[in-house]
C-alpha cells in the first residue's frame, strides 16, 4: 500500500478528524484503490498516529460508504457502489436544496461576490482540466450557501453523503459534463440575487441531480464497479 506522505498543514486537534480527512481524501482521489487492504500497522506509519484514531476514522468512513469490513476484519476499500452513490445523490441534491432557500434571504453582497468569484474559479480549472481545482472551487460555491443559511445540521448530514460522491465529480468534472455545471452555477446566482429562494433552490438541486447522469444505472448494468491493486 504505497502512499505519498499526507499533506504539510498544521493537523487538527483531533487526530481521529486528520485520520478520517486524510484517509477520505486518499480513497476519494483513488490513491487508495477499491478493494485495496487497508492495514493498522502501514496507517500508522503513513499518517503518524495511533490505532485508536484510525480505527475512530475508519468507523466514519465506513458510515460513509467508502470502506468495507469483510470476514476475519478485514477493512478493505469499498468499491464503488452506484445505487448507493445515487442514493447519496438524491440526498445530496435535496440537502444543497435547501441549503440554498434559507440562504436567499440571508445573502448579502460579499456573498454573491464569493459565489462568482468560486464560479469564476470552477470555470478556469475546467478549462485547464485541473480536477482537484474543480472540487475545491465547487465545494467553495455552494458551501456559501450552506454557511449563509446557518442551519446547524446540514454540514454534519453532507459531509455523510459527499465523500461517496467524489468519485463521480472526479469523472464528471475531467469531462464535458462538468462544464453545464458553470452555467447552472450562474444561473443559482441570479436567482439567489434576485431574491427568488424557492426558483434558487430547485436550480440548485437540478445542478446536484445532474451527478445521476454519471452512473447509467438500469436493471441490466452491475450496480457495483470494483477495481482492486495489489
Amino acid at each position: 500500500m504505497p502512499l505519498t506522505a499526507p499533506r504539510a498543514v498544521a493537523r487538527p486537534s483531533s487526530l481521529r478528524d486528520y485520520a478520517y480527512r486524510e484517509l477520505r481524501d486518499a480513497i476519494v482521489s483513488g490513491e487508495l484503490a477499491p478493494g485495496e487492504r487497508l492495514r493498522d500497522p502501514e496507517l500508522e506509519q503513513w499518517l503518524g498516529v495511533s490505532r485508536t484514531p484510525i480505527r475512530e476514522a475508519i468507523a466514519r468512513l465506513e458510515i460513509a460508504g467508502l470502506v468495507q469490513t469483510r470476514r476475519a476484519k478485514q477493512t478493505v476499500v469499498a468499491p464503488l457502489d452506484t445505487r448507493a452513490a445515487l442514493a447519496a445523490q438524491r440526498i445530496a441534491a435535496a440537502l444543497h436544496e435547501l441549503a440554498v432557500r434559507d440562504a436567499v434571504p440571508q445573502l448579502i453582497d460579499a456573498d454573491l461576490e464569493a459565489m462568482r468569484s468560486a464560479n469564476d474559479r470552477f470555470a478556469a480549472a475546467l478549462d485547464a482540466d485541473d480536477v482537484e481545482a474543480a472540487i475545491s472551487a465547487d465545494d467553495d460555491f455552494h458551501g456559501v450557501a450552506v454557511r449563509a443559511g446557518a442551519n446547524p445540521l446540514l454540514p454534519g448530514l453532507l459531509e455523510q453523503v459527499t465523500p461517496l460522491l467524489r468519485r463521480l465529480e472526479r469523472a464528471r468534472f475531467g469531462s464535458l459534463a462538468g462544464r453545464g455545471s458553470v452555467a447552472d452555477h450562474a444561473r443559482i446566482i441570479e436567482l439567489c440575487a434576485d431574491g427568488r429562494a424557492d426558483e434558487a433552490g430547485a436550480a440548485a438541486r437540478e445542478n446536484w441531480s445532474t451527478l445521476g447522469r454519471l452512473l447509467h444505472l438500469d436493471d441490466d448494468e452491475p450496480s457495483v464497479i470494483a477495481t482492486t491493486r495489489a
